[in-house]
């Protein structure tokens, strides 16, 4: 599998996660309701389905590669959805776990 499919599979993954966690959250603490609330289970439903289409058969290692993903994509869905303005570290901590995905899952490992 290429890296930009698998960059890809995680993003799309990505919305699915951090948008499903963000409309049960919209549902339950904004009291927007029941249909926010299942709206939000079933997108995150499908971030476990697509998190299944990665190459690496290591269910460890593709979560946990994901994890940076989630860390940044969680910050820029806070900047657009909610008017979030992250400081100097929030973007020092977002990159750092970028680069640590990409070591967990683009390193060469000779196999």
């Amino acid at each position: 599998m290429s890296v930009a499919r698998s960059v890809a599979l995680f993003l799309v993954a990505a919305l699915f996660e951090i948008g499903g966690a963000w409309l049960v959250w919209q549902g339950l603490r904004e009291h927007r309701g029941w249909v926010w609330i299942g709206a939000g289970v079933i997108a995150l439903g499908l971030y476990g389905v697509v998190a299944t289409f990665q190459s690496d058969a290591n269910f460890g290692r593709v979560l946990a590669a994901y994890g940076g993903v989630f860390v940044a994509g969680s910050i820029v869905w806070g900047v657009v959805a909610d008017g979030y303005r992250p400081d100097r570290y929030d973007i020092a901590g977002a990159l750092i776990c970028l680069a640590g995905m990409a070591v967990i899952m683009y390193a060469p490992r000779g196999h």
